[in-house]
């Protein structure tokens, strides 16, 4: 009896910032000469996004705070310590805020939750996440928790295999699982080149799934869970990191990653596509938009036609990079508004290492056409902030 995704469900901060915002701000108050500002232009001309979400709202309210001094127009970069305390008050809201909203829109009902998983790379409090979504879904105190924590943007596969291991031992467990990354309180003004890179992609956002070995209503979209992978590449280990400095949380992100993906492709998908790989008998791919430059590199190394990423790039484009979040709002994209026929999905996510997770799922019961009430993702949280000046290094 296999495992399936019963329900997919997203939330983002309210603010939201363009990329043309994102990059007047930052030519304006980070770059330092003129070829800083060049590159800045040509990136996020380049990056595939349009607009992304934050909880900095202080970029272009005419408020001051900790990111900007509206007085003296000032870019500011707080310490580590004031970037978690923003991360704790919007993180604890959206965590909640998801998973009620994620159970309730399914046929489970909140009794019948037996796990939680929480998944996040961005900021840390205790007791953490999976503490208050018990206690705001009222679940027994003996609930079954975990968190996944500091993994990146590949973090949501590791709670999709717990899982499935978790369902497999116990074939009426029910996992309810929330990523939730607000990448851009990591924002510095710095020109170092991977940290121009952060800023030009990165975003905040959640996404949360439930899991169980339940055969899905025969009306209700699902993906079956058909089998959950991981690799190394043999190179890039220096090229993606993630570290606590005293700014903030310092992001390596080199320019190199899409080449080193590129180069080990067929190696990586090899579980998956066999010695003798047809990509047409698949549909869509999921893929983690970590930038415009990594879908771009996949999709000519293994002739995809331009369709088959059209959810991940759909997702970049309205979201831009959210870590660990971004390949469900991918999935929750491909099963609500690009009907596959039933045709298997193969997703793919990247993070430090390099570590490539892959995984491949059938979905079910897809409406046969696009499903207004999922083609966007409703921010439910106040007015928090920005995207355009997303992520820090």
């Amino acid at each position: 009896m296999p495992a399936y995704i019963h329900q997919l469900e997203t939330l983002v901060p309210e603010k939201s910032y363009s990329m043309a915002f994102a990059r007047d701000f930052m030519q304006k108050h980070v770059a330092d000469r003129d070829a800083i500002k060049r590159i800045l232009h040509r990136v996020y001309a380049l990056s595939g996004i349009d607009k992304r979400h934050s909880v900095i709202t202080e970029f272009d309210s005419g408020e001051s705070g900790d990111f900007f001094d509206a007085e003296t127009q000032t870019f500011l970069n707080p310490g580590t310590g004031a970037r978690n305390d923003r991360y704790t008050g919007a993180a604890k809201a959206m965590f909640t805020a998801l998973a009620e909203k994620t159970v309730d829109a399914s046929d489970f009902g909140r009794a019948d939750i037996t796990h939680v998983i929480t998944v996040s790379c961005t900021g840390f409090f205790a007791p953490g996440p999976d503490y208050y979504i018990v206690r705001a879904l009222d679940l027994p105190p003996t609930t079954r928790r975990y968190h996944i924590g500091f993994m990146g943007c590949y973090a949501a596969f590791p709670a999709l295999k717990m899982a499935e291991t978790i369902t497999a031992e116990n074939p009426d467990a029910v996992v309810l699982i929330v990523c939730l990354e607000l990448c851009t309180i990591h924002l510095q003004p710095k020109t170092d080149t991977d940290s121009l890179l952060s800023a030009a992609v990165f975003a905040d956002g959640a996404g949360a799934a439930i899991v169980s070995r339940r055969e899905p209503a025969p009306t209700k979209p699902a993906l079956r869970m058909d089998g959950l992978f991981t690799a190394l590449t043999p190179q890039g280990e220096r090229d993606m990191a993630w570290t606590i400095g005293d700014n903030g949380f310092d992001m390596v992100l080199s320019t190199y990653i899409p080449d080193i993906i590129q180069a080990n492709i067929g190696d990586l998908l090899l579980p998956i596509l066999g010695e003798n790989p047809d990509p047409e008998q698949f549909g869509y791919w999921a893929v983690h938009p970590g930038g415009r430059a990594i879908l771009d590199k996949i999709e000519h190394s293994i002739s995809l036609k331009p369709e088959q990423l059209a959810p991940s790039r759909a997702t970049l484009r309205d979201y831009g990079n959210m870590s660990s979040a971004t390949i469900l709002f991918v999935l929750k994209s491909l099963l609500y508004d690009f009907p596959a026929k039933n045709k298997p999905v193969i997703s793919m996510a990247f993070g430090p290492g390099l570590t490539v997770e892959t995984g491949l799922f059938t979905p079910l019961n897809q409406p046969s056409q696009q499903s207004p009430n999922h083609s966007q993702p409703e921010a439910e949280i106040p007015e928090s902030s920005d995207a355009a000046v997303s992520p820090k290094s």
